[in-house]
């Protein structure tokens, strides 16, 4: 399965973005999907997750509370809304899938990887 990660950009602190992840050559039926981000110099780390069947979520703390993740069925793509954004919350947003993985926390566990976009806030 191909991931292509949307919806990056420039914006102010206290606006917002939506991203989109969507994925080509497979359906997300059977999978977890997560969003990574990566700041210069730092390792990857972790956003939020949601299992396609059941809808289970899970959010990283900086993000709780700003950002949801939802998925859109029909669309084959997983959203993430992030709200409140923080000068902090610059990076690369990278978009995941994985059928297998444990934790959907690590990065480690997923097989497919979007190519990333950016998300700029400024402050």
């Amino acid at each position: 399965v191909q991931l292509q990660a949307l919806g990056g950009g420039l914006v102010q602190a206290g606006g917002s973005l939506r991203l989109s992840c969507a994925a080509s050559g497979g359906t997300f039926s059977r999978y977890v999907v997560g969003w990574f981000v990566q700041a210069p110099g730092k390792e990857r780390e972790f956003v939020a997750a949601i299992r396609w069947s059941g809808g289970f979520t899970y959010y990283g703390d900086s993000v709780k509370g700003r950002f949801t993740i939802s998925r859109d069925n029909a669309k084959n793509t997983v959203y993430l809304q992030m709200n409140s954004l923080k000068p902090e919350d610059t990076a690369v947003y990278y978009c995941a899938a994985s059928t297998s993985v444990l934790d959907p926390r690590r990065p480690v566990g997923y097989e497919y990887w979007g190519q990333g976009t950016q998300v700029t806030v400024s402050s």
